[in-house]
């Protein structure tokens, strides 16, 4: 970005983010959009992630909230499939612009039911298709596609536009995550998906015919294997974490689901097996 652009941009923030009224919104919103994608997290985090946030919060965008998140949907699939490449940043941080337009609407009730539903499907898709998990990359500060995918879960779960069906599939995309054989997460992402999986238990919807096999699921992959030619964490080295999160949450969190007993003495006999050598 030109020295002239980011000092634009520059006391946009330093004036407490207030729209400038020099140039069009569409304008602003377009070159903010563009700045998600930027390898400088400056420009990504500090400017672009932070005044978008913050307008959509402040209600800037209720008018057009379906146009901004459909424009955030759309750029989840910037890339999409690629691995150790700049474009995660334009997916990891459309996420997170997605998150915030959920979470206001779930709010202010400003888009159709149908629109969030719609968000949702592309999330979710884009979280399992997601290959590039990179955490912290040098240089160019986080990526962090899965946690950021779990931060959209965690938001839509608590829109009233989803119900028991529509949690279900969250709880499966969860798994599908965790499950998946790609490089190991290792940037905090087992705290974010373990929060993802609380808002939705916390919706109540949710009975024991639906957890305890989703739980099931995981478990069968908590233990290394050893009989794998390469490495024989590559499953388990992300299921035992989330598992263990997601005890941690269930037993300190507030505001516990109201299957709270329930589903800490299932987790935990899953642990216990996971775990004979320490536990046993």
């Amino acid at each position: 970005m030109a020295d002239m652009e980011s000092a634009f941009w520059d006391r946009v923030v330093a004036e407490g983010h207030k729209v400038p009224t020099d140039r069009s919104l569409a304008d602003l919103t377009s070159e903010l959009t563009a700045m998600l994608g930027d390898t400088d997290p400056r420009l990504r985090d500090g400017i672009a992630y932070e005044v978008l946030a913050t307008w959509v919060s402040e209600g800037v965008y209720d008018d057009l909230l379906q146009g901004l998140g459909d424009g955030m949907a759309a750029g989840l699939m910037v890339g999409i499939g690629e691995r150790g490449t700049d474009t995660v940043f334009r997916r990891s941080f459309s996420a997170l612009i997605l998150a915030e337009c959920v979470s206001r609407d779930t709010e202010m009730r400003v888009v159709p039911p149908d629109t969030i539903l719609r968000w949702g499907d592309r999330a979710a898709g884009w979280l399992v298709r997601e290959r590039d998990v990179r955490g912290y990359v040098h240089g160019k500060g986080w990526a962090h596609a899965v946690a950021h995918g779990a931060d959209v879960l965690a938001t839509l779960a608590q829109s009233p536009a989803l119900g028991r069906l529509e949690l279900t599939v969250l709880l499966d995309v969860i798994a599908d995550r965790v499950l998946s054989e790609s490089d190991r997460l290792l940037h905090g992402e087992d705290d974010r998906l373990a929060l993802a999986t609380m808002q939705i238990l916390r919706r109540d919807l949710l009975g024991t015919d639906v957890v305890d096999p989703w739980l099931a699921r995981l478990a069968a992959k908590a233990q290394p294997d050893f009989e794998r030619a390469s490495d024989p964490y590559a499953v388990a080295g992300n299921v035992q974490p989330f598992l263990r999160a997601l005890h941690l949450q269930l037993a300190l969190a507030p505001k516990p689901p109201a299957q709270r007993a329930d589903l800490l003495l299932t987790l935990i006999d899953h642990l216990k097996l996971a775990n004979p050598h320490f536990l046993g």
